[in-house]
């Protein structure tokens, strides 16, 4: 218990230290903006990456050019910054993908990735190694709702209330398209004889329904 106690302390250290470098960076911090870009990048590029493939890139330059130009009026604290980086970056990358439809392309658009039908319950899993290409590569195989709730909880690290701010939708219903998104994941690899010890989906420890009401996917984050 000492050891988690200790683990919790040096994460709320972590946290309060990008607190104050956002604070720092509205001010106009160089050093304080590169350290929030460091923390934020690379969640937004894995996220993106499952929305528009290789041009993740160019999506999250064009989002990082309004996060620098709007940072004055944030208002919030690091879970505010970090759910509303990924909302900019979901807009510019929904952006791309509207451009990408009206010309020809010789592969399947992201949107066709994101919208294939899924079978799955609710229970909770977690993704381990999360920032292997084929991970994003399933996430992005998954119906678009559960795609965007894994990579905003997982990818991101957002709870399900940030993440529903993002999506324009209520925790309740992140968790669970979450929880289906994951449960499919699970399947997929247990199909294809890679689930498993080492693999990257693992149970999520406390799985089952939470006392708060909701579908135990709080340790998603």
């Amino acid at each position: 218990m000492a050891q988690v106690t200790r683990v919790r302390r040096r994460d709320a250290s972590g946290e309060d230290d990008l607190d104050r470098a956002l604070r720092a960076a509205q001010e106009g911090d160089e050093e304080a903006f590169r350290v929030l870009y460091r923390d934020v990048q690379p969640r937004l590029i894995r996220f993106a990456g499952a929305l528009v493939g290789a041009d993740a890139e160019d999506v999250t330059s064009e989002a990082w050019l309004q996060i620098a130009r709007d940072l004055p009026g944030f208002s919030g604290g690091i879970d505010g910054f970090r759910g509303w980086t990924a909302t900019i970056a979901r807009h510019r990358a929904l952006d791309h993908l509207r451009r990408r439809s009206r010309r020809p392309a010789a592969d399947a658009p992201a949107e066709e990735l994101l919208t294939l039908a899924a079978q799955a319950d609710t229970e909770a899993l977690a993704l381990d190694g999360i920032a292997t290409e084929e991970a994003v590569r399933l996430i992005a195989a998954l119906p678009r709702d559960q795609a965007e709730a894994v990579l905003l909880r997982v990818v991101a690290g957002l709870d399900a209330k940030s993440a529903g701010k993002v999506l324009g939708k209520r925790p309740g219903a992140v968790r669970t398209a979450a929880h289906r998104g994951l449960r499919r994941l699970s399947e997929r690899l247990a199909g294809s004889g890679a689930a498993g010890p080492g693999s990257m989906i693992a149970p999520l420890p406390g799985a089952g329904s939470d006392k708060s009401g909701g579908t135990g996917a709080e340790g998603v984050r």
